[in-house]
């Protein structure tokens, strides 16, 4: 017996390590500089980035069968009845007028501010597990195409390296739509692996700012993790954005659970006009790297954000519950909390001072 499972291991494990090395998805590996250029960094401790508090998964080897039974039963309201559609662009009202954005479900939205086409988190494939036994599908169907439905992006921003993130297929379509990638420190490396040049990507820790032409745009904390695959868990960092122009100013949470981050942010840089507030794929097992709906409200008003955007649903389902459970319970809390909340239907153009709020997911 013991002969076997040691003949098994030894034909399943370099089988492994191959398969890690050879599939693209798996993005870049880090190397000795890397590690170096990481070190000098206040969130690295002991060979991996940590986050401000101690956070911690109810997630073991041995909880993973009742887990995985679980995900394979009550499936049906865990997505939509029938594909969700995606507004098709109008490239010409996208480019004009005031500020907006577009959200295309999950995390992934195109501003438009002060002139400028910024787009954050490029998850339009149809996959959020592109290298598991068990596929996520889509809500929507041919998302992939909508990129070349895109204007020239003038710069784009990565929150953190998980497949719901950052996208291998999305990528490679994008690479000749900007010049321009600012990332968290440490997920460059996958898009050198992908054939974008370093020169193209500049690296961003906690609290770190840089000026893109007229806007200011900083590097936040969250309280989540990272990692690609069994070999380069938390070994780049993972946080939020925001933006800031003479006439708007943009909170981007980035995945996380609640922390006492929120408060700091908003005294830093708040108020803001618009916070996209992690909302979904949330649940009592890794409820401190994914916020309840009423934990997303409560993080609007310590960052205080004047019109919360719920993101990070409407495309994917990643954990146990309804796919409209996020907005239902965002909705309510905030209307609870008289709070103006925007709840746009997926590729729609939103201007900015005519933010919807109608609840489109019950048609």
């Amino acid at each position: 017996m013991i002969t076997s499972i040691l003949i098994l291991l030894a034909l399943t494990v370099p089988a492994g390590i191959l398969y890690t090395c050879k599939n693209p998805q798996f993005g870049g590996r880090p190397g000795s500089e890397d590690l170096d250029r990481y070190s000098r960094s206040p969130q690295w401790k002991n060979g991996v980035f940590l986050n401000r508090s101690l956070t911690t998964l109810d997630v073991s080897l041995w909880s993973m069968p009742g887990l995985l039974k679980e995900f394979l039963s009550g499936r049906k309201k865990r997505q939509p009845s029938e594909p969700l559609i995606i507004e098709r662009l109008d490239a010409d009202q996208f480019q004009n007028g005031k500020d907006k954005f577009i959200w295309y479900g999950h995390s992934t939205v195109l501003f438009r501010v002060a002139g400028k086409n910024i787009l954050i988190d490029p998850m339009f494939g149809p996959d959020a597990s592109p290298i598991g036994p068990m596929r996520t599908r889509r809500f929507s169907e041919n998302s992939l195409e909508l990129i070349d439905e895109l204007p020239l992006l003038d710069l784009v921003l990565l929150t953190h390296d998980h497949y719901d993130h950052l996208d291998y297929a999305s990528i490679m379509k994008l690479k000749e739509k900007t010049d321009t990638f600012w990332v968290a420190l440490g997920a460059g490396r996958h898009l050198v692996k992908w054939g974008i040049p370093r020169n193209r990507i500049e690296e961003f820790d906690w609290w770190e700012e840089a000026a893109f032409e007229t806007l200011r745009i900083i590097f936040t904390p969250s309280r989540h993790f990272s990692g690609r695959g069994p070999f380069d868990r938390s070994k780049s960092l993972w946080g939020g954005w925001v933006i800031l122009s003479d006439t708007l100013k943009i909170y981007w949470s980035g995945d996380g659970g609640y922390d006492t981050h929120f408060k700091e942010i908003g005294e830093r840089y708040g108020p803001f006009d618009w916070g996209f507030m992690e909302c979904g794929q949330y649940n009592e097992k890794w409820h401190q790297i994914h916020m309840y709906p009423e934990e997303a409200v409560l993080a609007s008003e310590e960052a205080l954000v004047k019109i919360p955007v719920p993101v990070h649903w409407g495309a994917f389902s990643l954990a146990l519950h309804d796919w409209t459970d996020p907005i239902i319970r965002f909705r309510k809390e905030a209307s609870e909390k008289k709070m103006t909340g925007c709840y746009p239907r997926l590729g729609q153009i939103v201007i900015h001072g005519k933010e919807p709020s109608e609840p489109w997911w019950n048609s």
